[in-house]
């Protein structure tokens, strides 16, 4: 019996593509992120979901609270989903970073660096993992959605697919999109990567 994960990211906030938000308080959903997070929570209510977990930042809780609405499912925070921790960078300009040679080598070296806080991506990937091999046995067969982030959904598919952590480079997460996973006894199935809500048909990833 395989439990389907649909690993959301949190929709669009002001800080996307400028700066590294990390673990800052704060960072809501933009009007254009509301709306993204619509049209993933109306895609998601014919999913049949049987329970939604949610990252504590705000950017994710306020994506989970509006998918809530749309699929009528509670949705429930799992500390497990947090962002990385990125200590000190958090807050700064991804120009600014560009410069920092620590930055630099924690791109480059994702499977040993870490970052300012002491976070690293086998850590982030042992966090989720770890809920989601809980999950498999608590809720088995069932539909469930994991609204995180962008590196921490990325550890997993590292995880899962048996790839380096260098590997995050290769997959695009976008803001609202859907990846998902089966995880059965005979171990995790990529179904879908990386889906923004408008491609798909209502029940594509049942």
């Amino acid at each position: 019996m395989k439990t389907v994960f649909h690993l959301l990211r949190h929709a669009s906030h002001g800080h996307v593509g400028r700066v590294l938000t990390g673990r800052l308080p704060g960072a809501p959903l933009t009007g254009e992120g509301r709306e993204e997070a619509l049209a993933l929570g109306r895609h998601m209510a014919g999913e049949k979901l049987d329970a939604i977990y949610a990252s504590p930042r705000l950017r994710a809780q306020q994506t989970a609270e509006i998918i809530a609405r749309e699929t009528r499912v509670e949705s429930r925070t799992a500390e497990e989903l947090d962002e990385i921790d990125f200590g000190g960078w958090s807050g700064r300009s991804f120009d600014d970073l560009a410069a920092d040679p620590a930055w630099r080598i924690w791109n480059e070296e994702r499977g040993s660096a870490a970052t300012p806080a002491g976070d690293t991506m086998e850590r982030a990937a042992a966090r989720i993992t770890g809920f989601m091999e809980r999950l498999c046995r608590e809720r088995a067969g069932q539909h469930l959605a994991l609204v995180s982030h962008c590196d921490v959904i990325k550890a997993a598919l590292c995880r899962y697919l048996d790839l380096p952590f260098q590997s995050v480079h290769g997959f695009e997460i976008a803001p609202a999109s859907i990846t998902t996973l089966a995880i059965g006894k005979g171990g995790a199935t990529l179904i879908a990567q990386n889906v923004r809500p408008a491609q798909l048909p209502v029940g594509a990833l049942a």
